[in-house]
């Protein structure tokens, strides 16, 4: 019976509103608000819905504000409440509402919506679109919402002072937003799975809470824009995998809360973060801090945990040495390997990378570990040096003039880096290696002059117009960066015989088990006496074998099955025309990927293939090509050891990110991994010693680090080029794709280089 009356009243409602108490579509909306949710809501009596409990009207008789929080209610919202035009607040907070959320889509009067603590389901792509006067914005606790986005259109509430969606099911990065939000305060979207880095747009905005701990897949990135944050008080981003320093924070003064527990933080902990006024909490466990135990002022709760690796187990100085090493780290974000390897208060004791005679340490080993940053001029400060071994890696800026001051200094090694300007005047008992870097011996172009839309870190707009900007710049920039990477080409081509005369010739790689004698290792080196014969090894470390700088090397079949388990199915990584590639760990920790040639093709076809990659990879070390460890030549059995890439190849990123639910790659990285694969085919065609044309370019040959940095492999197919123009070759070789125009005069049996250029400008036009 009363919900009889209650069909009744709704039916009078809207035979009388158009005469009495407002607009018709007011009316008919109210009206199927009230029949979709139960039990009818207390209050809501009479033919007039303005004087409805919880219902607020204009001057005009338009619903203003309608207030149902705690109200036990179930049921659905109408779509039609994006009809309610002069809508300001609207709360149904703590309640069991279900169903698809309501578009509130050019609601241009709505300031407030509370929806915390519902069980909706759905949610319309609009959702959020046209709402130019919204000011808070609450979602909190609904997790059975879909996988959904934070819309770019949230930038036209410019008014917006809070945004509240934990436990909401969000996905993907949070939008860089924040510079066009002025009044912006509060963000809080904990425990959903957003990724991607912080956008440098908090730099520019005026947040004073951030919450963004506990994401199930994890942020990752620095948290350096945290620096910038001038107003911030509050900060939880525990529970993700951030890495690299916290930054300098003494801008930060109304800070008083710090969570960054549980991440994969690295380097010393700044003083600044100890003296900030108004710091009441602080949490940093779990993660891998070094240097020196921070001392906090009495009254500040602080949590470090067991977990990290200070030099000390209380607060007091480091040991010199190890200052000036995690000083050198820091100018290379500290990298997460010597942050898990590096404890205690004396390098000489298991430090990776780190070899010492005596106590003192006398030779750094950071070859090939793909490390970004720049050369530390603390470096000097390790005063019995005698080999500073940097080559392979991606560092910038110049050589420290510093390092001319190590008395011992007998090798340095800058190779196959980005290093540029002028080469300091070493003594000449120093062998100075700096061949595969194009910019040494010049200055580096601007950034400002450059254009390049990667300059500023933490962006220059407000966001407003970026969305627009980056369909237009990023194919421009694309274009452009194929051009000058072309020029270039055809540049160091006429260039590649021209050495520094300082510049010495590199030694060969020889690989020895440590069952034998030490006595009988020897490292060559052409051209220079004074080079120890020193195995490139960390103090403590454990080895299957002895690594020397340069050349081939032979690994035992027992140690390859060894490290994957039998070559045991669990293990394997892919199967090509080669054969199986197999994931393994060596001793050391090491991991490899072990290419096995099937039966079938150990052929004159086959063995070919593995002796020209053996031949080219033993030829080119470049930090954007696959480094060859090592290779297994043992009766039947034919294996190639590379360096493990994590992330797999492009090819998956690329097209099969859906099913294996990754996050597809931006339009930042695919820019970077174009550069990356540009980088190695130049070297292979003008900075390495001889020319070679790799002839089978393509997604699946361009691998990916766990930076999502990229380097070229599959080297079978490759072919030198004898006189830097050409490769003889009288049949087609590759993969079933494109095919270069240079081609067509193959029956002549010649392959002009071009054909690398036109691969190259064919991925870009599809994948960029």
């Amino acid at each position: 019976m009363p919900r009889e009356r209650h069909k009744f009243l709704i039916f009078l409602l809207l035979t009388t509103a158009n005469f009495q108490h407002g607009s018709t579509d007011d009316a008919e909306v109210m009206a199927k608000l009230a029949r979709s949710l139960t039990p009818f809501p207390s209050g809501w009596t009479g033919t007039n819905f303005c004087k409805w409990q919880g219902v607020s009207c204009d001057s005009s008789n338009k619903v203003s504000s309608i207030n149902l929080s705690s109200r036990s209610l179930s049921g659905t919202l109408p779509s039609e409440l994006n009809q309610l035009l002069s809508l300001k607040s609207l709360s149904f907070q703590r309640n069991h509402l279900s169903g698809p959320l309501p578009a509130l889509s050019n609601l241009g009067n709505l300031e407030e919506v509370n929806l915390d603590e519902n069980s909706f389901n759905s949610i319309p792509p609009d959702f959020l679109s046209g709402l130019t006067s919204l000011q808070s914005f609450s979602i909190n606790n609904n997790s059975n919402l879909p996988p959904w986005t934070i819309p770019q259109s949230l930038k036209d509430s410019i008014s917006l002072t809070s945004f509240l969606a934990s436990k909401a099911n969000i996905v993907g990065e949070i939008p860089d937003i924040f510079g066009s939000l002025p009044n912006f305060q509060t963000l809080r979207l904990s425990y959903n799975n957003l990724t991607g880095s912080l956008p440098s747009s908090f730099a520019k905005s005026g947040i004073q809470n951030l919450w963004l701990n506990n994401q199930a897949m994890g942020f990752s990135g620095t948290v350096d824009v945290i620096g910038a944050m001038t107003q911030v008080q509050v900060v939880w981003l525990h529970s993700n995998k951030f890495s690299g320093p916290i930054p300098d924070l003494s801008a930060c003064t109304e800070l008083s809360d710090l969570q960054l527990r549980d991440n994969l933080l690295t380097g010393v902990i700044p003083d600044s973060l100890t003296k900030l006024p108004k710091l009441q909490n602080v949490a940093l466990q779990n993660n891998k801090f070094q240097g020196p135990m921070p001392s906090f002022p009495r009254g500040v709760q602080v949590n470090l945990g067991n977990e990290n690796n200070f030099c000390l187990p209380a607060p007091g100085p480091c040991d010199p040495q190890v200052t000036s090493l995690l000083e050198a780290a820091g100018a290379m974000n500290y990298p997460m390997t010597l942050a898990e390897s590096w404890a205690g208060n004396n390098p000489c004791q298991q430090w990776k990378f780190i070899t010492c005679d005596k106590g003192s340490v006398t030779v750094i080993n950071f070859a090939k570990q793909n490390w970004t940053g720049t050369i530390s001029p603390a470096y000097a400060n390790v005063t019995n040096l005698k080999s500073l071994l940097l080559n392979d890696n991606d560092l910038e800026g110049t050589i420290p003039q510093s390092l001319t001051s190590l008395m011992q200094l007998q090798i340095l090694d800058l190779s196959n880096n980005n290093i540029s300007g002028k080469i300091p005047d070493f003594p000449s008992s120093v062998t100075v290696r700096v061949s595969g870097n194009p910019w040494i011996g010049k200055d580096l172009p601007t950034k400002s002059s450059g254009g390049s839309f990667f300059s500023d870190p933490f962006g220059t707009n407000g966001g407003g117009s970026s969305v627009a900007a980056w369909v237009i710049v990023v194919p421009v920039v694309a274009l452009l960066i194929i051009a000058a990477v072309l020029g270039f080409l055809f540049y160091k081509r006429k260039q590649k015989n021209k050495n520094y005369k300082w510049v010495r010739k590199e030694s060969e790689i020889i690989m020895t088990s440590l069952d034998q004698p030490k006595d009988n290792v020897k490292s060559p080196t052409s051209g220079s006496s004074n080079v120890p014969e020193t195995p490139i090894r960390s103090s403590g470390e454990k080895s299957d074998y002895n690594i020397y700088d340069g050349g081939n090397i032979t690994i035992p079949i027992e140690i390859l099955r060894e490290a994957t388990d039998n070559f045991s199915e669990s293990n394997i990584l892919g199967r090509g025309g080669f054969g199986i590639v197999y994931k393994g760990q060596l001793h050391d920790g090491t991991r490899i990927a072990v290419k096995r040639m099937e039966s079938s093709m150990i052929t004159d076809k086959g063995l070919h293939e593995f002796k020209s990659e053996i031949e080219v990879l033993t030829k080119v070390r470049h930090r954007h090509l696959v480094s060859l460890h090592g290779f297994c030549d043992n009766g039947s059995e034919r294996l190639l050891v590379y360096e493990y890439m994590p992330k797999g190849c492009l090819g998956q990123h690329l097209f099969q990110w859906k099913e294996m639910e990754i996050p597809p790659l931006s339009w930042n990285q695919r820019v970077i991994i174009a550069l990356d694969v540009a980088r190695g085919v130049e070297y292979l065609h003008s900075l390495a010693q001889q020319s070679f044309i790799h002839r089978d370019l393509k997604t699946s040959n361009i691998l990916l680090g766990d930076d999502v940095r990229a380097k070229v492999s599959d080297f079978g197919l490759v072919k030198p080029a004898p006189d830097g123009n050409y490769s003889v070759e009288t049949r087609l070789a590759g993969t079933f794709g494109y095919l270069a125009p240079e081609y067509a005069g193959m029956h002549t049996g010649f392959c002009m280089d071009f054909i690398h250029y036109d691969q190259y400008q064919i991925y870009i036009y599809i994948h960029i």
